[in-house]
C-alpha cells in the first residue's frame, strides 16, 4: 500500500509529459509476469529499438535473451559453492554484437549449419544462396535469423519464466523460399535448465533447421580454455566432412577415433588429433525423439559446473570455439581460442543435398518442431 501511494505521488510530480512516458514504463514493467524483466538494450542502425529480457529462478540461475537476433547474451549458474557465474560468452553492449560476432548465444536459421556450395533444389527448382563460409553457406546467409529483430511477448500464467519470440521470414528471404512464421520460446525451468522450443509454418515446401548458438565456459570469465571441460556425447557414430567442413554423405562410427565421446573424455585430450579441431555433426543414438533426451553432458572439473543437453533432435554439432583469435574482448575478456564450446541441436549439415540424412524440408500444412533443453548442476 505505502509502495503504491509512493508511485503515484512520484508520478504526479513529474512535468506531465515525463510523467506519461515513466508512467507506461512502469506499468509495462509492472504487467510483466513474475521472474521476468525488461530493459532497453539499444538501437539498430536503422533506429529499430531492441529489448533485452531477463528471466531468473528461485535457484540461483539467471538468464539475458535480447530480442536482436533471439540472442542468448547471458547464463548464470551457481557453481559447487554457489557462488553464480556468466557461462556463455557473449557482450555487454548492442553495438559489439551489430559490428560482427561468430554467433554468439543466436538463434540461426533458417537453415543451421552448412550447405555445399549454397546450392540445392527443391521440387524441382534449383535455389542459389550466398556463400558466405568458403564456397558454402553458413547458418541462414549473409542476414540470416541471428541478425532480424524479433518480437517478445512474455507469457502470463506460465508455472515458469516464459518468453515467447517471434519473426516472420519472406518469400524470397536470403533467396530461400516460402513465407515462413517462426517461434523460438525460452523457459527458464526451476531445475534450472534453459528450454528452448521451436515452431515454424511455411506456404511453400522449404529447407528449415533451427538451432541456438551459444559458445559455453563452464568455468565462468575470465577461466581457462574449455580444453579441460569433461564431455561425453551419446552418438556411436558421426559425418565426417571434407575439406570445406561438408559432410561426405557417411555416418561413420567413432570408435577407435578422436570423435569417441561416448565415454566421458577431456576435449583437450584428442584434440591435437583432429585437424583444425572440432566442427563435427554427432548421429545421436536416439535418433531424433518426439521428447528430449540426453544427448550430452559436460563437466568443468574448477567450478564443478555441468551442462547436460536434451533433445529432440538426431543430431548435435560439437563446435571447440576453433575460430576464437583473441581479437574479441566481451563480458569475460578476451576471447582466445578454445575458450567457448557449442553443443547445437539440429539435423545434419546439408541435408538438403544428401537424401539419406534426416530429412529439414517442411510443406505447407505441416509443422517444424525441435526442443533443446540446457540443463545446468553442480558436482559437489
Amino acid at each position: 500500500m505505502v509502495r503504491s501511494f509512493l508511485l503515484l505521488l512520484f508520478l504526479f510530480l513529474l512535468p506531465r509529459q515525463e510523467n506519461s512516458e515513466m508512467s507506461h514504463r512502469l506499468l509495462e514493467q509492472n504487467a510483466l509476469p513474475p521472474g521476468i524483466s525488461r530493459t532497453a538494450f539499444g538501437k539498430t542502425g536503422d533506429d529499430a529499438a531492441v529489448d533485452l529480457y531477463t528471466l531468473e529462478n528461485s535457484k540461483g540461475m539467471l538468464v539475458r535473451i535480447m530480442t536482436y537476433g533471439a540472442t542468448v547474451t547471458e547464463i548464470r549458474v551457481p557453481d559447487r559453492d554457489g557462488r553464480a557465474g556468466n557461462v556463455v560468452l557473449g557482450f555487454d553492449n548492442l553495438a559489439q554484437y551489430l559490428a560482427g560476432c561468430p554467433y554468439f548465444g543466436a538463434t540461426v536459421g533458417r537453415v543451421a549449419n552448412r550447405i555445399a556450395r549454397g546450392r540445392f533444389t527443391l521440387d524441382g527448382a534449383e535455389y542459389q544462396l550466398a556463400t558466405n563460409n568458403g564456397p558454402n553457406h553458413l547458418h541462414g546467409g549473409l542476414k540470416g535469423f541471428d541478425k532480424v529483430l524479433w518480437t517478445a511477448t512474455p507469457l502470463a500464467g506460465a508455472p515458469e519464466p516464459l518468453v515467447r519470440f517471434a519473426y516472420r521470414s519472406p518469400d524470397g528471404e536470403e533467396n530461400y523460399p516460402g513465407n515462413l512464421s517462426c517461434t523460438v520460446t525460452f523457459t527458464l525451468t526451476d531445475d534450472n535448465g534453459l528450454r528452448i522450443e521451436y515452431s515454424a509454418s511455411t506456404d511453400k515446401a522449404t529447407p528449415v533447421n533451427m538451432t541456438n548458438h551459444s559458445y559455453f565456459n563452464l568455468g565462468g570469465p575470465g577461466t581457462r580454455t574449455i580444453l579441460g571441460h569433461m564431455l561425453m556425447i551419446e552418438a556411436d557414430r558421426y559425418t565426417p566432412i571434407d575439406e570445406t567442413l561438408i559432410p561426405t554423405g557417411e555416418l561413420a562410427p567413432v570408435k577407435g577415433t578422436p570423435m569417441d565421446f561416448t565415454r566421458p573424455a577431456a576435449i583437450g585430450s584428442k584434440f591435437d588429433k583432429v585437424q583444425g579441431g572440432y566442427d563435427h555433426n554427432y548421429v545421436l543414438n536416439s535418433g531424433g525423439s518426439t521428447v528430449p533426451v540426453l544427448a550430452a553432458r559436460v563437466s568443468e572439473p574448477r567450478s564443478g559446473r555441468v551442462l547436460e543437453v536434451l533433445t529432440t533432435e538426431p543430431g548435435l554439432q560439437f563446435y571447440s570455439g576453433n575460430f576464437l583469435d583473441g581479437t574479441l574482448r566481451g563480458n569475460g575478456g578476451v576471447y582466445p581460442r578454445n575458450y567457448g564450446f557449442s553443443l547445437e541441436a539440429q539435423h545434419f549439415p546439408d541435408s538438403v543435398n544428401h537424401p539419406a540424412f534426416p530429412s529439414t524440408t517442411l510443406r505447407p500444412g505441416q509443422v517444424y518442431r525441435q526442443v533443446t533443453v540446457y540443463r545446468f548442476s553442480a558436482d559437489r
